[in-house]
C-alpha cells in the first residue's frame, strides 16, 4: 500500500520532475517508509512506500527493468503473487526482488494489458514503455485503489489522491455542477469519472487506459459481474450456497494474510468483521490483535458496541484493544479527517476510522476488514422493498430509500447559478439500474451499490483514513471471486432474516449467538448527527467564512434555516443535512479551495 503520481507529457516535452516530486511529497503519510522518482523524456513517475512485502531496498519503487523496457509505479497489495511469480519464471522472466511489485511489472511484460486479468488483489498502476513511449493506467475490479487524473491538451499528470494533484499545480479547480449535484442528492457519492472539481477525474474501476504518444487514448472495463442466476447452480440448496460462499471467503481471508508484518482486524462487533476473525482463527492464526473504538453518547445516541466486540475477542483468544473517545475530543480529529480526504465524504464514519486507524498504527501495519459485506450480501434497508417491485419500479423504490434529496430539494438548497440541468444522480441511478445483466429489481440495487455505492462511500472512507496513518487495509468481502459467486446468489438467500441471510447462517456455525442475532450496527459517532457545542461552531464557521461567501454554493436563508435549527432536517439514512454543507465546506477550504 502506497501513494503513487506521474505526468505523461502529449506535447512531446520533458516532463516536470519537480511536479511529480511535489504530488508525491503530498502522500509521506501513506507511503512513510521510503520514496522515489524516476523520469525519461515525456514521462515522470513518483512513488511514496508503505513497507508491507519484500522489506527490502530491491522493492523499492519506482520499479525499473531495463530488460524488459518498462518502469511502472504499483499502489496496493497483489495477493496472488507468489504463484504469479512462479508461473512468470517458468515462462523465463527472472527476478531481482522477491516482492510483489516487480510480479506487476513483469506480468505487463508477459501479458500487455491483459495483465490485470491475472491479478488478485487491489491495486493502481502506471507503466511506461521505452520503446513506445506509452503509458497504461489500471485499477482495481472493485476500484479499492484510487487514480486520480487531471488532464490539459499538453499534460496527463495522475496520483493516488486528489489533494495530490493540487499540489502538482494546475488544477482547475471550479466547482463541478454535475458532481455537486449528485453529493447533495446521492449521499456524497461522485460516480466516476467526475470528482467535485472540474478539473480532476477518477480512473473507474476495472479500467485500463492506454495514453499512447501520437494523442491517441485507448480504454477497456475488463471486468463486470453478472446478477444472473447460473444454470449449473439451478438445483443448489441454502445449505450449498451457505458451503460455497464460506469457502470462499475463507479463501478471501487467507489470502489476505500475504505480508511479511503482522496482520490484525478492526473489529466492530458486527457479523462482518466477527466472521474474518472467526474465519482466520480457523485458519490457525493465533495472538492475532482486535481494534474497536467507541465514543460518548450524545443526544441520548449510544457511541460504542464494545459489549459485542468484546464477546467474539474472548471467544478467539484475541490480543483486544479498545480506544474510547471523549465528545469533547472530535473537533481535532475531524479538523484531520477532512485534511485526509481526497474527496467530501458526509459519513461520520470518517472520524472513527480516522482515529481508530490512528491508534492500530501503533500496533500493526496491516488490518482486515469487514467493509462490504452488506452491499455484497444484502444488509441494508432499502433491499427488501426492492424484492416487492419490478425492475421498472426499482428507480423509485430505491431513491426513496436512498437519495437525500430530489430536483426540488436541489432547488431550495442550491444557489440558482449552481444548479446543474435535470435531475444527475436520478438519471445517472436509472441507467445504472436499467442495463441488462440484472435479473431483478434487487440485483439490480446491489450492482449499483456493489460497483458505485460501495466504491466512492465507504471503500474509499477507509482508503483515505486507514493511509493517513500508513495502515494497510484489506477487505475479504471485496475479493473479487466473491463478489462473483455471490452476486450469483438468489436475493432471497441474502434477504433473508432481515438481511444477509445466509452470511448469518455461516456465522452461526463459528461465532457466539449475540454478535449474529443483535440490532444492525455502524461505527457510531453521534456528535457529528447530533450538532452542538463546539462541533456546531465548528460548522457554523465554515458556512460563513469568507471562503464560503465568495462561492456562494447554498441559498443563504436555508443555511441560515439550518444553522438555527441544526438537528432539525435529516436525510433518508438518517444523515444531518447541515453538516453535509458543512463538510463540503470545510473540505474545500481544508485544501485551499477559494
Amino acid at each position: 500500500m502506497c501513494g503513487l503520481s506521474g505526468e505523461f507529457r502529449r506535447d512531446g516535452s520533458r516532463a516536470d520532475v519537480s511536479a511529480v516530486e511535489r504530488m508525491a511529497a503530498t502522500m509521506s503519510d501513506r507511503g512513510p517508509d521510503d520514496g522515489g522518482v524516476w523520469s525519461q523524456g515525456r514521462v515522470a513517475l513518483g512513488h511514496r512506500r508503505l513497507k508491507i512485502i519484500d522489506l527490502s531496498a530491491a522493492s523499492g519503487q519506482p520499479v525499473v527493468d531495463p530488460g524488459a523496457g518498462l518502469t511502472g509505479v504499483f499502489n496496493g497489495c497483489i495477493y496472488n503473487y507468489r504463484e504469479l511469480r512462479a508461473e512468470l519464471q517458468s515462462r523465463g522472466h527472472r527476478f531481482f526482488s522477491s516482492g510483489d511489485s516487480e510480479v506487476v511489472l513483469k506480468a505487463y511484460a508477459e501479458w500487455g494489458t491483459d495483465f490485470v486479468d491475472h491479478l488478485v488483489g487491489m491495486f493502481a498502476v502506471a507503466i511506461t514503455e521505452r520503446a513506445t513511449g506509452r503509458l497504461v493506467l489500471a485499477r482495481d475490479r472493485l476500484g479499492i485503489k484510487p487514480l486520480y487524473l487531471t488532464e490539459t491538451p499538453t499534460t496527463v499528470r495522475f496520483a493516488s489522491t486528489l489533494p495530490a494533484l493540487l499540489a502538482g499545480g494546475g488544477v482547475d479547480t471550479t466547482i463541478d455542477r454535475v458532481a455537486l449535484a449528485h453529493y447533495l442528492s446521492f449521499h456524497s457519492i461522485v460516480p466516476p469519472p467526475r470528482t467535485i472539481l472540474r478539473g480532476v477525474a477518477k480512473l473507474p474501476p476495472a479500467t485500463v487506459r492506454v495514453y499512447e504518444p501520437d494523442g491517441r487514448v485507448d480504454e477497456r472495463i475488463y471486468w463486470s459481474p453478472s446478477f444472473l442466476r447460473v444454470p449449473e447452480r439451478a438445483d443448489w440448496t441454502e445449505r450449498d450456497w451457505q458451503d460455497a460462499l464460506s469457502d470462499s471467503l475463507t479463501t478471501a481471508v487467507r489470502r489476505r494474510m500475504v505480508a511479511d508484518v503482522p496482520v490484525g482486524v478492526l473489529l466492530s462487533g458486527g457479523l462482518d468483521s466477527s466472521l474474518v476473525v472467526a474465519l482466520l482463527a480457523g485458519e490457525g492464526q493465533r495472538d492475532l490483535s482486535t481494534f474497536s473504538i467507541g465514543f460518548d453518547a450524545v443526544g441520548g445516541r449510544e457511541g460504542d458496541e464494545f459489549r459485542y466486540s468484546d464477546v467474539v475477542a474472548k471467544t478467539f483468544g484475541t490480543d483486544h484493544h479498545q480506544i474510547r473517545v471523549a465528545a469533547q475530543d472530535l473537533v481535532g480529529p475531524l479538523e484531520a479527517a477532512v485534511g485526509a480526504m481526497a474527496e467530501p465524504m458526509v459519513s461520520h464514519d470518517c472520524v472513527a476510522f480516522y482515529l481508530l486507524s490512528q491508534e492500530v498504527a501503533k500496533h500493526v501495519k496491516v488490518v482486515q476488514s469487514g467493509q462490504g459485506a452488506d452491499e455484497i450480501l444484502g444488509g441494508y434497508h432499502w433491499y427488501p422493498p426492492l424484492a416487492r417491485v419490478d425492475r421498472d419500479a426499482a428507480l423509485d423504490t430505491y431513491a426513496s430509500a436512498f437519495f437525500d434529496r430530489d430536483a426540488a430539494g436541489l432547488a431550495r438548497v442550491l444557489d440558482p447559478a449552481w444548479l446543474a440541468d435535470g435531475d444527475p444522480a436520478r438519471e445517472f441511478v436509472a441507467g445504472h439500474l436499467s442495463r441488462p445483466g440484472a435479473e431483478t429489481a434487487v440485483d439490480a440495487g446491489l450492482r449499483l451499490d456493489t460497483q458505485i455505492m460501495l466504491t466512492d462511500d465507504p471503500v474509499k472512507r477507509v482508503d483515505n483514513m486507514t493511509m493517513a496513518h500508513g495502515l494497510e487495509a484489506r477487505v475479504p468481502f471485496l475479493d473479487h471471486e466473491f463478489v462473483e459467486l455471490a452476486a450469483t446468489c438468489p436475493p432471497e438467500l441474502k434477504l433473508a432474516q432481515g438481511g444477509k441471510g445466509v452470511l448469518k447462517e455461516i456465522g452461526r456455525r463459528v461465532l457466539p449467538h449475540e454478535v449474529i442475532d443483535r440490532p444492525k450496527g455502524y461505527f457510531p459517532v453521534p456528535g457529528l448527527t447530533h450538532l452542538e457545542d463546539k462541533l456546531l461552531d465548528r460548522v457554523h464557521d465554515a458556512l460563513t467564512a469568507p471562503e464560503a461567501r465568495r462561492r456562494n454554493l447554498f441559498r443563504s436563508d436555508y443555511v441560515k434555516n439550518l444553522l438555527d435549527a441544526p438537528n432539525a432536517e435529516l436525510t433518508p439514512l438518517n444523515g444531518n443535512k447541515l453538516w453535509q454543507l458543512g463538510l463540503l465546506e470545510m473540505w474545500l477550504q481544508s485544501h485551499g479551495i477559494d
